[in-house]
């Protein structure tokens, strides 16, 4: 099978620290096919990043598709631009949020989102309302930028570390779950280093596009997924127009 993973900000070398994770916990028969978003924001820490990154999102998913994909994956924890990809695709599309707190929910009972920035806070507090874990997870910020994940030299790895010890601490978090795409490369050091459940959202995404695609299952195109209706677009968007892009 193919699994298209696609990084709806443009920064390549996160591109490729996003393949790598997918690759290591993906069957030997599984294709990953790894994409940089061609357009927007370099990274994606809040609404005005999340809105200007899905127009170049809904490009690679379709470009995905046309080549072949069985699945794709948004690898941005906003699960930006979810709903729209999914109404334009057939084929299952799914947010590295939702996947990662799904798994976070089979193994605990309360378990810590540490994100970025706390712009990136309330996002993600809403995304766990809407799927329904609200009751059992906490969401942290750790007070770095998602370009600084980048960066050898900055200390955004220690003030994650320091965030999770105090959802250890304050929380009684049982699992941590990982709240940035960028954190991937990551997990198995600090699963390791805290002794607890550490989940990163694309590999829990990539085993859940797995199983969608074992069990034969599409996206529906009945209610709110219904494929967009023909009408053109006008402007700078002219591209998007749904003939277009399908």
């Amino acid at each position: 099978m193919k699994i298209a993973v696609i990084n709806p900000n443009t920064t390549a070398s996160m591109t490729d620290k996003i393949a790598q994770a997918a690759r290591d916990v993906s069957y030997s028969e599984t294709e990953i096919m790894a994409a940089t978003s061609s357009m927007g924001p370099a990274s994606i820490e809040g609404y005005y990043d999340e809105a200007l990154a899905v127009p170049g999102l809904l490009l690679e998913i379709s470009k995905a598709e046309k080549a072949g994909a069985d699945a794709a994956i948004i690898a941005c924890f906003d699960d930006t631009g979810l709903d729209a990809a999914r109404s334009l695709a057939r084929i299952p599309v799914l947010g590295i949020c939702e996947a990662a707190l799904a798994t976070a929910a089979y193994i605990a009972q309360r378990y810590t989102v540490i994100t970025t920035a706390e712009q990136s806070r309330l996002p993600v507090e809403g995304l766990v309302r809407r799927y329904g874990h609200g009751q059992k997870c906490n969401v942290r910020a750790a007070n770095i930028s998602v370009l600084s994940l980048e960066d050898p030299k900055s200390n955004a790895r220690d003030l994650l570390r320091n965030e999770i010890t105090s959802a250890l601490n304050e929380d009684k978090t049982e699992a941590i779950v990982l709240g940035c795409a960028g954190m991937a490369d990551l997990v198995m050091n600090l699963r390791s280093e805290f002794g607890l459940p550490v989940i990163d959202g694309v590999a829990a995404a990539v085993k859940h596009a797995e199983g969608l695609v074992a069990l034969g299952l599409i996206t529906s195109k009945r209610g709110p997924y219904v494929h967009p209706a023909t009408k053109p677009y006008y402007g700078q968007l002219r591209e998007f127009s749904p003939q277009v892009l399908s």
